[in-house]
């Protein structure tokens, strides 16, 4: 029996592996499989200017990052008590201007230098409804607790979408000839727009991107709002919410993804990373045994092996903690034979006095 409509993913012309450079855009969904990523150790840089949900203001992040834009006092706002950009999410706020400036530029010279390089873009789009800040009258990211009576909502349509990225991609490509671009539609509900309006949005979002895959090359489409919608169709997939995903849907579209888009001459690679991860991880029982020691120094030494076959494969910060509790460990053990000196001395002195 079928108990499953399960849904096939176009096997793509390229396959991703340790040498390929990404770069992730959009929804939280797109920070959920940026962490995979991540964790596994591939060349990934999520979200440049934090969470974005809609086509418009993925675009304008694109284009910050093309123009190579540095933002000024000039370009925040002040509410309530700190400064913000109404092109990034709010992690990248301060209530001190200039520290928020340092985030924001940081990130944003990062992902310039990254553009001429990338293998693959990933755009993650949530939802095609837009709040446009009236005063200015941009489209923006995040409207950061300001009043709503300052913006305006309203809906994109198929052709706003399609005209906006058609001269984008465009642009891109002058930039970078060999990028190409993934599309995926976010599995998360806005229920805030209704179910109604839910659905006309996603709708809208799958319509623009079927338009750009026939108007254009090396465009993609990974089908991650389907495999929820009819391949787990049942709430025990989701969160207590209803609305995002479990940690198990996660895992399990990351797996789809996994077997679709990346080497299988790297799996093995990534089975490895992921032990030294979960080592590291690990909060051992009595963390001055000479098991945990041992089990640190072979950690260190997988890493080591690893690194020599894969130089471009960043461990610093696994080192840095592993050789950590090397220090410690050797620093007690030191400090325990200086104390038993001690008392043997203190024998000593008591018995020849």
């Amino acid at each position: 029996m079928n108990l499953q409509t399960k849904i096939t993913v176009a096997a793509p012309d390229f396959l991703i592996d340790y040498n390929s450079r990404l770069m992730m855009l959009g929804s939280c969904f797109a920070e959920n499989m940026g962490s995979k990523f991540s964790y596994y150790k591939f060349d990934v840089d999520v979200n440049p200017c934090g969470i974005i949900y809609n086509p418009l203001s993925v675009a304008n992040v694109l284009r910050l990052i093309v123009e190579g834009k540095q933002f000024e006092k000039s370009d925040l706002r002040q509410v309530g008590g700190k400064w913000v950009s109404l092109y990034h999410h709010g992690a990248f706020s301060s209530t001190d201007p200039d520290e928020c400036l340092r985030r924001i530029n940081d990130r944003l010279t990062k992902a310039t230098g990254e553009l001429r390089t990338l293998d693959l873009l990933v755009i993650t789009w949530g939802t095609a409804w837009v709040y446009r800040y009236t005063r200015e009258n941009i489209v923006v990211s995040n409207c950061h607790k300001i009043p709503s009576q300052e913006f305006e909502r309203s809906r994109l349509s198929v052709e706003d979408i399609v005209k906006e990225y058609l001269m984008l991609i465009g642009r891109l490509r002058e930039i970078n000839p060999g990028l190409r671009i993934l599309f995926t539609v976010s599995p998360i509900r806005h229920w805030k727009d209704g179910a109604h309006g839910n659905q006309l949005s996603k709708a809208t979002l799958l319509l623009a991107i079927d338009r750009l895959r026939e108007e254009l090359q090396h465009v993609y489409y990974f089908p991650a709002y389907e495999i929820v919608l009819d391949e787990l169709r049942d709430y025990r997939f989701y969160a207590d919410d209803m609305l995002h995903m479990s940690g198990f849907t996660v895992d399990y579209i990351w797996e789809r993804f996994l077997y679709s888009f990346i080497s299988p001459e790297v799996l093995g690679l990534m089975n490895q990373i992921g032990r030294v991860n979960k080592g590291v991880a690990h909060r051992p029982f009595d963390p001055q045994s000479e098991e945990y020691h041992r089990l640190v120094k072979k950690m260190l030494a997988e890493i080591a092996m690893i690194s020599r076959s894969y130089p471009m494969i960043d461990f610093s910060e696994e080192k840095r903690k592993l050789n950590e509790v090397i220090v410690v460990f050797e620093s007690c053990r030191k400090s325990q034979a200086l104390q038993g000196l001690l008392i043997i001395q203190c024998f000593f002195d008591q018995v020849f006095i």
